[in-house]
């Protein structure tokens, strides 16, 4: 379960483990917008106030607020289905 106002761990993954080739216009503009909203969100919500799950969520998508590639990122690039190839 995600905390009020993120995206849902289960939306997060079906967004990542689908192939941007089979992605239509409006799905990768979602993507974009609640991928947006939710690292906006993880930034102003202090790491004091997440649940244990948001936290591993922020960790997994690469959500900590750094540069940092995120592990789901880095599974992508390495079966050639990320932006990074």
């Amino acid at each position: 379960m995600s905390d009020t106002g993120r995206q849902s761990l289960t939306d997060k993954a079906g967004a990542a483990l689908k192939p941007d080739s089979q992605k239509t216009t409006g799905e990768h503009m979602g993507d974009k917008f609640k991928g947006t909203g939710d690292s906006v969100a993880s930034t102003l919500q202090p790491n004091s106030e997440k649940s244990t799950t948001q936290k591993a969520g922020d960790t997994f998508s690469g959500n900590s607020n750094h540069t940092d590639q995120s592990l789901l990122d880095k599974a992508k690039n390495a079966v050639g289905m990320g932006e990074h190839k």
